[in-house]
């Protein structure tokens, strides 16, 4: 079974309207709609926004369904300047920019007391989706690279230049690492989807609403396209 993942209703909205729904199940304020999207075994669930939401919902996953792997769709911040409004990183590996125990003498990103700080995504469903997203979302490019997340939404030049260089981040969100270290730690193969809605800089806000729609509908493509292969 194939666990889907998204940050907000919007983004989860057009996947349950494509699939056969089963049965519906509320855990920590959170519903899980299990059923079959294009032939596939799916639970698709809105996780809400930031990265502790985020693991307590892809442990739900572990426990209650089993999933054997878990795509988290979404929306992202560019930091590349290459990668333009309406474009999709898919995660090649995934780390927590905001993890900051360099007190203790640790580099940034490092989690103390952890053999891994940098989780890496399935290199099969990478390169399914790569394909699926060539072919569905044909007016757009496609990156594989590192997501990086932190419970901050960027909007300054500054911090964005900061994350690029000390992360070689493509892209940043809030949700994407607590989810691979999750899936990591229960050793579930795992893929961040990020559509790219603005360009993690001054001119954040101003893209955000504008482009949010358009950045979804390519994730609801793609994960439709996705389902459908796996089937």
């Amino acid at each position: 079974m194939l666990g889907i993942i998204g940050a907000m209703e919007e983004e989860v909205a057009g996947l349950k309207d494509k699939m056969t729904v089963s049965r519906t199940i509320k855990k920590a304020s959170m519903e899980f709609w299990e059923g079959v999207l294009e032939g596939t075994s799916v639970v698709v669930v809105r996780c809400g926004v930031g990265k502790v939401n985020a693991a307590i919902c892809a442990q739900i996953l572990a426990d209650e369904f089993h999933v054997t792997a878990i795509v988290n769709t979404g929306i992202a911040g560019s930091l590349k300047k290459e990668i333009n409004i309406g474009d999709i990183v898919l995660s090649t590996d995934a780390l927590q920019h905001d993890m900051d125990a360099t007190g203790f003498g640790y580099s940034y990103g490092v989690i103390p007391q952890m053999d891994n700080s940098i989780f890496q995504g399935d290199e099969k469903l990478l390169t399914l989706a790569k394909e699926c997203c060539e072919q569905v979302n044909p007016d757009i490019s496609v990156f594989s690279g590192r997501v990086v997340s932190g419970d901050q939404f960027i909007s300054d030049k500054g911090k964005k230049d900061w994350i690029a260089q000390q992360f070689h981040g493509f892209c940043t969100e809030m949700e994407g690492a607590a989810i691979a270290q999750t899936a990591y730690l229960n050793q579930i193969p795992f893929l961040i989807i990020r559509a790219i809605s603005d360009k993690a800089d001054d001119s954040a806000h101003m893209d955000y609403a504008e482009f949010e729609r358009k950045a979804i509908q390519h994730s609801v493509n793609l994960m439709t396209e996705i389902a459908r292969r796996l089937q």
